[in-house]
Formats: C-alpha cells, sequence, structure tokens
C-alpha cells in the first residue's frame, strides 16, 4: 500500500531525550512513520532499569514508548563518539533533546552548532523550564511539575490534602506538546526550506494546561474574581456510587438536566428558572451534582447506562485499570494486541490512538535492546568498520552475537 509506513515516513529525528517526556514524543513521530534515532549513554535510557521486566534492560514501561525506533550506543563524552553523532545529523530533519540550555552547550549540541552540520534542521530543545528565566537550570520531573504548576495545590482544594495525580500527566503532556511543535516545525519547513529553533518547557506547557480553565476571574484585568473553575472544584463531581459499583452520570446540557431531574422524581428542580440554562446553573452546580450523589444509589450502573444513553445523557462504567485489558469496546478497535518481542517474547502492545485512511499505523519495529542498531546505522552514516568498532565495539559485539544466535 503507497505510504502504509506513516505519514511521516522520510523523515528522520535523531533523539537524545530519556525517560518518558521526551521519548513519549518521540514515540508520536514514530507511530507517524518516522524514522526515530534514539542515541544513549552506555548506561541506557534510565526507564530501562524499571520493573517488571524479562530480561534487564527491557521493562515492560519502556517497550510501548520505544517501539518502532532504533538504538545506538555512544558515549558522548568521548570526541570519536561525537564526530559519528555529527555525521547522523547531518542526514537528519529533526533533532530534539531534553538536557537543560548550558548542558547541551557544554555537549557542543547547541542550535548553532546543529545547524552549521544541517543548515534546514529542526531543532526541538524540550526543557523543564523556558530557558531565559530564573528556573531555566532547574532540574525538571513529573513531581516538580506537578507541583509547580498549581496541579498538587488543586488536589489540596479537591481532597483537603495537597498531593501528586497518580499518572505522569506532566511528562505526558509536555510529551503531546513537544510533538506538536515539532510537526509545525516541519510543515513550515516544508513550505519554506526553513528550519528553525523550537523551545517547549514542561513548566510552561503545564501551566497552558491547567490554566486554560482555572484562569477564573483573573483572565480580566482588573480581575472579576479569583482563580479556580467552579464546576471541577465542586467536591460532588466525582464517579457516583451507585447500588452496584460505581458510575460517571453527567448531566451537561439543558435537556440533560431536565430529562435527569425528572427521571429522579424532582420536578421542583427541573421547573426552577435556576436550573434552566448553563450560565443560571453554573451558580448552583455543587448543588446539583449532590443531586446526582443522592440518587446515583436508586439504580445499578447496567440500569443508569441504559437510561442515560436512551436520553443521551453522558453516563460510563467506571473502571479500573486492570478492566481495561478485556474492555469489550478496545477489543472491538483492535486496541490491544499481544506481539512476539524477538528477545522479550510476548507482550501486549497498544495501537496508535489516531487511524490514517492512507497511512494507517503500523509496528515496524518492536522496542530496541540497548545499542542495537550502532553498527547498522553507523554503517549508514558511511563509518568505515575500524571506525565502528573504535566507538562502541562491546556493545556491537554483543548485539550482533545476540542477532546471529
Amino acid at each position: 500500500m503507497m505510504g502504509a509506513a506513516g505519514p511521516l515516513a522520510g523523515i528522520r529525528i535523531i533523539d537524545l531525550t530519556n525517560v518518558v517526556m521526551g521519548p513519549y514524543a518521540t514515540h508520536i513521530l514514530a507511530d507517524f512513520g518516522a524514522d526515530v534515532i534514539k542515541i544513549e549513554a552506555p548506561e541506557g535510557d534510565v526507564l530501562r532499569a524499571y520493573q517488571p521486566a524479562r530480561n534487564p534492560g527491557m521493562a515492560g514501561i519502556f517497550l510501548h514508548v520505544n517501539r518502532n525506533k532504533r538504538s545506538v550506543l555512544l558515549n558522548l563524552k568521548r570526541p570519536e563518539a561525537r564526530a559519528a553523532l555529527d555525521r547522523l545529523i547531518e542526514s537528519a530533519d529533526v533533532f530534539v533533546h531534553a538536557l537543560r540550555p548550558q548542558a547541551i552547550a557544554r555537549l557542543g549540541y547547541d542550535y548553532e552548532r546543529v545547524r552549521g552540520l544541517k543548515p534546514d534542521i529542526v531543532y526541538c530543545g524540550a526543557y523543564g523550564f523556558g530557558k531565559d528565566g530564573r528556573y531555566a537550570e532547574k532540574a525538571a520531573y513529573d513531581d516538580l511539575i506537578q507541583a509547580g504548576s498549581g496541579l498538587a495545590a488543586l488536589h489540596g482544594a479537591m481532597h483537603g490534602e495537597v498531593g501528586y495525580l497518580p499518572t505522569v500527566i506532566c511528562d505526558k503532556a509536555a510529551g503531546q506538546a513537544i510533538a506538536n511543535a515539532i510537526l509545525a516545525a516541519l510543515f513550515h519547513r516544508a513550505r519554506t526550506g526553513e528550519g528553525q529553533a523550537v523551545e517547549v518547557p514542561m513548566f510552561e506547557a503545564m501551566i497552558e494546561f491547567n490554566m486554560i480553565e482555572h484562569m477564573g476571574g483573573t483572565a480580566f484585568e482588573p480581575s472579576l474574581g479569583k482563580t479556580g473553575f467552579s464546576r471541577v472544584l465542586s467536591p460532588n463531581r466525582k464517579p457516583y456510587r451507585t447500588r452496584d459499583g460505581y458510575a460517571c452520570i453527567l448531566p451537561y446540557t439543558d435537556r440533560n438536566w431536565q430529562d435527569f431531574l425528572r427521571y429522579i422524581d424532582r420536578a421542583d428542580l427541573a421547573d426552577d428558572p435556576e436550573v434552566a440554562t448553563i450560565d443560571r446553573r453554573a451558580a448552583i452546580i455543587g448543588q446539583l451534582y449532590g443531586e446526582v450523589a443522592k440518587a446515583a444509589p436508586r439504580h445499578t450502573t447496567a440500569e443508569w447506562v441504559e437510561f442515560c444513553d436512551s436520553k443521551s445523557i453522558p453516563c460510563m462504567p467506571m473502571f479500573g485499570l486492570d478492566d481495561l485489558i478485556d474492555n469489550p469496546h478496545l477489543a472491538d478497535v483492535g486496541f490491544f494486541r499481544i506481539e512476539n518481542h524477538p528477545s522479550e517474547g510476548p507482550y501486549r502492545s497498544m495501537r496508535a490512538p489516531a487511524n490514517f485512511s492512507e497511512t494507517p499505523f503500523q509496528l515496524r519495529r518492536h522496542a530496541p535492546r540497548l545499542g542495537e542498531n550502532t553498527a547498522e546505522l553507523l554503517r549508514e552514516a558511511g563509518l568505515s568498520e575500524e571506525e565502528i568498532a573504535m566507538i562502541a565495539p562491546g556493545a556491537i559485539m554483543a548485539v550482533e552475537s545476540e542477532g546471529a544466535a
């Protein structure tokens, strides 16, 4: 099928990121068909070290976010390894890193130097904080950004005690922002021939993410009120206990509320002018959610789903993570598949969430072992066998002997 390798087929990305934020961004681009070359130090991406794993360096969490990539082991403290990276950059369309500005400059790969190797390069710095601000040289991890972006405080406002969300939401939201920025820069280059430097700071990405709804009255100057979006800060906004479990029951539109309130025998509220329109309901939304919470135990989850679906009221059973593995909708769309990794054996893979009619998702490569593609890619870059052996002899011999076994 023409174009079946993905909409980004032919785009090469040099990836100097690790853990989740940067690798998630390049995971998105790799699933779109880009040739992502993952540059790893001798110790490898730290994500490799987590458990569970069948073999050292190949954690389950690593397998998904690093599929469709190739791994090159380079000790960039050594000049011959930096020379090899230079050769790889010459054939690349994108260079993305997650080092702090001073660190990448000390390594010798700031924008000016990389642009000197490839003038039309899209150069993306996936920083923790914007390089012009006072936090620029701070280390940044998901927990730190959850604390700094207001997320942990929002948890406190809801639950009475500050806390982190049990997911690396900042890493993943920033990863999507990085992927989007790279795609936009590639589109600009396709139209003009110009590369450019792109900065995507995790902190600023999450401030926008959070403040879209929570800017509140401070969206105006002078302020019309405090920060925070009252609907999502209501303590009654939660999955509701039904007769046999929990469900999201979410009347939203004017008609939704009329149908719901009459169903629970609250015609008095349905006829109340304060409930009739969204602008007036907003002032009492916490009270209305309380009515949902009181009514929910009257029926089973299945009964609520049946009623709400019949009235187009949003409703969903609450699923645990374990429930998702055998979820019938996900089975319908082929979301989970069992694949066979050449060294790790059978594993559960997730389909890319975006569907393209002409360039569908393909699992072209399983997640690489550390340095698995070093020799292959350095040969593509024109290095001799002697040069390759000087750069990473142990990794090359180990990987090639495993491949021959």
